[in-house]
């Protein structure tokens, strides 16, 4: 029976790409043999790239950090994938492919997602929990660019008791030469960018703006009754026995709220951070094409870990917004 052409096509491909990817592996295995890795740099503070910029009243000096680059970038990145789109719907195409056609998926399922949770709230929740995820999820995935983390400034250092690597670059690839033992001297990389959930204000500042949209949202659903979840003092003389555990209960609420900063914060900064640390202690040990599986890895967790908190962060908005007892009220007019 004779191959067809796709048949052919397919096995010339495969058979093609398999040997270009042992080529690959065998001339990296030779690299690392003759240019050893980098040993990884892991702080938790973001690296700064400049000095003192200005300095504000409370919060103290201000230096232009790696991640805070990141971050313009990731804006940049989404501001870029809006435009597309924009001007995809400009032309009227029917079928949206490319980056519009994923940002469309991505936000039609957001979208749907939130509707059938949040109901006649769904139009105003869904541009926060939208805007967290794909902020989240352009941050997480940059960790997987080649340069993120890997290209940057050689900052000198002093080491003692035994001998210390001296490391330059050329282009992206390391180059490493082993000084004397009395040397004491040398290099540690601080890169332009880096993972911006790695630095814990970023998710500090994201479960802030969530947990704080969410006490407005319920204002916004209940108006003052919403206060009296926290407060509950209506039997607090009535009933004075029941009515104090009612306002113990309101307390535990809370702090509850609180809590959800703590939750939302260490989460996303845990994962994240330890996924780079991973990454560097990877490419350092098994230099050679295992890094591969662990940037697949890391694409996962980085999705997962956007729509986790986009999804959290949907859930309480959605039970803010929800009458809690009697104290049930249709939103105010012109806020439905």
């Amino acid at each position: 029976m004779r191959e067809t052409s796709v048949e052919r096509k397919w096995a010339w491909r495969w058979g093609v790409n398999r040997w270009l990817v042992l080529a690959l592996v065998v001339l990296g295995a030779l690299a690392a043999s003759v240019y050893p890795p980098v040993r990884p740099h892991i702080q938790l503070p973001a690296e700064a790239l400049t000095d003192v910029l200005f300095t504000l009243p409370v919060i103290g000096p201000f230096r232009l950090t790696n991640t805070l680059v990141a971050l313009l970038l990731a804006d940049l990145l989404l501001l870029g994938a809006a435009l597309s789109v924009r001007r995809a719907m400009a032309r009227r195409d029917l079928v949206l492919q490319g980056i519009p056609g994923v940002v469309e998926a991505l936000l039609e399922a957001l979208f749907s997602l939130t509707q059938s949770t949040a109901g006649k709230w769904a139009a105003r929740i869904f541009p926060w929990v939208a805007t967290i995820v794909l902020l989240i999820l352009a941050g997480n995935w940059m960790e997987l660019i080649p340069g993120v983390d890997s290209v940057g400034f050689l900052h000198h250092v002093e080491e003692e008791g035994h001998a210390i690597r001296e490391v330059f670059r050329i282009g992206t690839l390391p180059v490493v030469t082993v000084l004397p033992e009395e040397a004491g001297a040398g290099y540690v990389l601080v890169p332009f960018l880096r993972a911006i959930a790695t630095d814990l204000n970023f998710p500090l500042a994201l479960a802030l703006v969530s947990v704080g949209m969410t006490q407005i949202m319920g204002l916004r659903a209940l108006g003052p009754s919403y206060v009296t979840k926290f407060f509950n003092t209506r039997t607090l003389f009535t009933r004075p026995f029941f009515g104090a555990i009612d306002f113990g209960v309101g307390l535990l609420e809370l702090v509850s709220e609180f809590s959800k900063v703590l939750s939302f914060t260490f989460r996303l900064f845990g994962n994240i951070f330890a996924g780079s640390v991973l990454l560097f202690v990877i490419g350092t040990l098994i230099p050679v094409f295992f890094q591969s599986a662990v940037l697949l890895f890391e694409f996962f967790v980085g999705a997962l870990q956007a729509v986790v908190f986009g999804m959290l962060t949907l859930v309480f908005m959605t039970l803010a917004v929800a009458g809690h007892g009697e104290h049930e009220a249709a939103p105010a007019e012109g806020h439905s």
